[in-house]
Order: C-alpha cells, then structure tokens, then sequence
C-alpha cells in the first residue's frame, strides 16, 4: 500500500499556484497527491503534469460533477452532455499523467430528489458508463466510483450499492472508492465493507470521522488496514482531511477544519500515523 494526500487539505481549486506543495509533499515521502477536478478545461494540464513528474509523485484525480452535468438526470441531452464530460474527464486525467480518477460521479453532490432511486436511474447511470469503457482501456484510466453519504446522495450510499453498480456495469477498468467519513456513517463495519468489495476496490480515501488528523477521532483505522491487508489491496491510502489554513479562500478546512490543525498537519502527521499502522 502506498500513502497520499488530497490537495482538499489545502484547497477545492488546485491550480498552478499551488504546485510548490508537491515537492515538500515528496520530501516528506508521501508517493501520491490527488487533486481536484471540477471543469477539466481550467486545468493548466502541460504546467501540472511536468510538476508532477520534476517532483516524482504520483497524480490521481477526485471528480466533482459541476451545474448542469447529472448522469442520471430525466432529460436525454442533459445526460448526453454528461456522457462528454465525464470523456472529456477522463482524457484530460490521462494527459496529467494519472491512472485513476474517482469520485461520486454518478450525480451531483447534493441532488436529493426527496425519494428513493428508480430502476430507470440506475439503467441510466449503468448505461453512461458502460459507454466510458473504450475510452478508459485507451487513456488506461482506472475509474473508481465513491458512494458518499444521505447527505449528499441518494443515489450510492454504501459499498454494498457501489459493487452491485460496477457489477452491473461490467468493465474491468471500473470499480469503487471507499471513504471512510462516509463509511462512518453509511456502513455497520468499516472492514467488513471493504472485505465485501474484494477486487471491486481500487482506490481508498482515509478519513477521519470529522475529516481532522486521522487517529484523533472514532474512526477504526487499524480495522481497516487490516481488511485491506486481507485483500491484498496494493493502491493508495489517499489521506483526505481539511487542514485550516486562513489564507485558503477555497478551504474546507476554513469553514469546518480544527483552527490549531494545518494541512501539513493533516498530511504529515497522518502519514505518520499510517506509518506507524502499517509497520
């Protein structure tokens, strides 16, 4: 298993100013950052992948589908332009230099219709992206679904849901990101999850039950790592907490984050933390 960390300790709108953490992120021996992509197009792609590789780390991507993108949506040339987006997504990924991009990408964070999904839906959702697959085995992107929590979805909620969706959709290149803040809430057992998913799982986000420094919270960590271990899973311990850092407009950490907890910290001390657990 290897160890990142989310630019989400630092910032929602990862750009060419940002690019000086990578360095100090490598030095720190982390072998992966993840970065955000909202609109591929705003996204300095040549400037970020040649920082990438001068810093020899890693880049996977978390997509956030922005207004007016919904794969699931009733309307046919609004899940149209979905379909190119998430292509478009893709591609961009693999011009980064990434081999994975995850994230809810099944709809919009925060579409709660009020009800429960339907069978068209699902068929929906199943169908756009069963019709990723070419262009995932020519970018050779693996794509990793995160079911998130009640709060934000309605759609994909727990492990249970996101294997019986990759199944569905039948593609070897498509499988599932756990997140353990959402696992907190949407799982009875964090591992016995992830033991469920088996080669489903492609991707994991650590994080704590307040996304704060991981081992400060109520989150079984150990439990996990161990689950993993089962698996054999060789991916990233994506390390996905929200640092304070008052100069950060695009913080999350400003809005919810401990004001005594940086995003070093969050990156740094949770890779000690895991460290520790995997040794």
């Amino acid at each position: 298993m290897k160890i990142g960390v989310s630019a989400f300790a630092w910032t929602t709108a990862f750009g060419a100013s940002h690019l000086h953490l990578l360095p100090k992120v490598r030095e720190h021996g982390l072998e992966g950052f993840e970065i955000p992509m909202f609109d591929p197009s705003d996204l300095a792609v040549s400037e970020i992948r040649r920082a990438f590789e001068s810093a020899d780390i890693d880049c996977t991507v978390c997509a956030i589908l922005p207004a007016g993108i919904n794969p699931i949506s009733p309307d046919p040339a609004v899940r149209a332009k979905s379909l190119a987006h998430l292509i478009q997504c893709i591609e961009t990924s693999a011009e980064l230099g990434a081999r994975l991009i995850g994230g809810p990408l099944f709809a919009p964070i925060g579409y709660l219709p009020g009800r429960r999904r339907t069978v068209e839906e699902w068929n929906w959702a199943v169908e756009c992206f069963q019709r990723l697959g070419e262009v995932l085995d020519a970018s050779e992107i693996t794509l990793s679904i995160e079911p998130v929590n009640r709060s934000e979805t309605f759609f994909l909620m727990t492990a249970t849901d996101a294997k019986a969706f990759c199944d569905a959709i039948a593609h070897r290149r498509v499988g599932v990101t756990i997140d353990t803040f959402h696992a907190n809430i949407e799982e009875k057992n964090i591992a016995h999850a992830i033991r469920s998913l088996g080669s489903c799982l492609k991707h994991v986000h650590l994080s704590e039950n307040d996304r704060g420094l991981l081992g400060s919270g109520h989150v079984d960590f150990p439990g996990i790592v161990n689950a993993l271990r089962e698996l054999a899973y060789d991916g990233y311990l994506m390390i996905e907490g929200f640092g304070y850092a008052p100069d950060e407009t695009a913080s999350l950490g400003a809005l919810w984050g401990d004001l005594k907890v940086s995003p070093e910290d969050i990156a740094f001390r949770g890779e000690s933390y895991l460290k520790t657990l995997l040794r």
